[in-house]
């Protein structure tokens, strides 16, 4: 499995609706609304690093209020 954090920037007062939305996307794991320059941070996962970016391009991106998202694979060093 190949998971990442998703950084996402929403429009004013999105947050908590994409948090919502988001968490119910098949490989999402977690999606919180939080504080400072990232409204929403996502945990999720996929079988190989193509079908991560699918989830990310396909399903998460296409949320509503969303305007911009910076995904960070996690490595084990």
């Amino acid at each position: 499995m190949v998971q990442a954090y998703i950084l996402i920037q929403t429009e004013v007062g999105k947050a908590s609706t994409v948090a919502d939305v988001i968490s119910k996307i098949p490989g999402v794991l977690t999606a919180e609304d939080v504080t400072g320059p990232y409204d929403v941070i996502v945990r999720a996962e996929a079988g190989t690093v193509d079908e991560l970016g699918r989830l990310v391009v396909a399903e998460v991106q296409r949320v509503p209020g969303i305007t911009r998202t910076l995904t960070c694979p996690v490595v084990h060093l």
